[in-house]
């Protein structure tokens, strides 16, 4: 790639701003992750039940919402490259309690697919994607890292907090009621926070104006951009299949579900540590190196688990391994992306980049499905390593933006 990216000059959001914005999408990502995502798991059955229908077709719904997603990836970022996350995340989450409100009153399984067409829409307007976008354009360098660690630190915990809420409000009002509820939970916090703390599109079109860095066109033409591309889509493909399967392989493998789903339980725990370390190691040796090695940590992991699955002892080791990279992609693409290609369009080819990486994460543990029980695990551990290997391979000429 011949052309260069200058450094960049940004004016950036004070540090009192800064550190509220980081604070109100902590909280927001949670709730949002818990309402539109997690809260779906817990109500699955009833739902069946209720629309007289199977698991199977129920869950197909959230399927078609991640899919959304992932469609609107580019459109989103490209949006937010030209006028800021207020408006954008504030109505993707009053998008999300419309749908949420829809969801409690669906009647027909084709009604729940058009309801989670529209989540799936809310969450690329409004989560994590967009989320790190705002982050990246609106805190220094020096500060992004660990803004980042912050925002999904927290969020991290909304499985923690929405499996258990959700499940008690179901049993005591039912799952059309438990869903409303939730919907004004959202409505309360999503709503109000962005509207308070995510820089207007004034603020932003003035700090725009003093970022650079490579164009979409320009990164699109960059050999890097796709190895970084096939890294990060084959790492989500791998999380994904395993936080899907592994319970389920740990059962062939002679444990009790109790045991089972306890020593998987140690994967959500292991991201945080996971990204506490990554996130402090990489400010001495770079986070292109260190992800690279936690990606291959988890590959030992993978590989290894089929034959030490047998023992509490070796899945808590091999989980161990493999837990403490679950989460490190989230926090790794938006850094390493900032990095080599500045903040000018940084939700541009963020979008892009994520695209196919959403794609990989939902349908990967359908792949894996049709595997015999442990292949799965080979096949991940390969695109463990394969992801860490490109990462190296494309170490190097990044954009500074200081």
């Amino acid at each position: 790639m011949k052309s260069s990216f200058a450094p960049a000059t940004a004016a950036r959001v004070s540090g009192r701003g800064s550190s509220r914005l980081v604070a109100v999408l902590a909280v927001t990502q949670t709730v949002g992750y818990g309402v539109l995502y997690y809260a779906f798991a817990v109500v699955i059955t009833p739902i069946a039940a209720d629309l007289r229908t199977d698991t199977a077709h129920v869950s197909a719904a959230l399927t078609i919402s991640v899919l959304l997603e992932a469609g609107a990836a580019i459109p989103v970022g490209r949006w937010l490259d030209r006028r800021g996350g207020r408006a954008l995340m504030t109505a993707g989450s009053a998008l999300g309690v419309v749908a949420v409100v829809a969801w409690s009153q669906v009647r027909t399984v084709g009604q729940l697919y058009a309801v989670f067409v529209l989540i799936g829409l809310a969450s690329a307007m409004s989560l994590y994607e967009a989320a790190f976008s705002v982050v990246i354009a609106s805190t220094d360098p020096a500060r992004r890292s660990s803004a980042l660690l912050t925002v999904t630190i927290v969020a991290g915990f909304a499985s923690s907090i929405f499996f258990p809420l959700t499940g008690w409000l179901t049993t005591a009002v039912g799952w059309r009621t438990a869903v409303l509820i939730l919907a004004g939970l959202l409505a309360a916090i999503a709503i109000p926070g962005h509207v308070v703390a995510v820089p207007t599109a004034h603020a932003h079109r003035q700090d725009s104006n003093t970022r650079t860095g490579a164009r979409l066109s320009e990164a699109l033409r960059d050999k890097g951009f796709w190895l970084l591309t096939l890294a990060f889509v084959l790492h989500a493909a791998a999380i994904s299949a395993v936080g899907v399967l592994l319970v389920t392989f740990l059962q062939h493998a002679g444990h009790t579900t109790t045991v089972a789903a306890t020593l998987a339980g140690l994967l959500g725990i292991l991201s945080v540590a996971g990204r506490v370390v990554t996130t402090t190691v990489a400010r001495r040796h770079g986070m292109p190196l260190v992800t690279a090695a936690v990606f291959a940590l988890q590959a030992v992991g993978a590989a290894a688990l089929p034959y030490a699955g047998h023992s509490i002892a070796g899945v808590a080791a091999c989980v161990t391994a493999f837990g403490l990279g679950f989460g490190v992609g989230w926090i790794a693409r938006p850094a390493i992306v900032a990095a080599r290609y500045g903040t000018a369009r940084y939700a541009s080819i963020a979008g892009a980049m994520a695209l196919p990486t959403t794609l990989a994460r939902a349908l990967a543990p359908l792949g894996a499905a049709l595997l015999p029980p442990g292949r799965f695990l080979t096949a991940a551990a390969f695109a463990c390593f394969t992801a860490a290997a490109l990462l190296i391979a494309v170490r190097g000429r990044p954009t500074s933006d200081n």
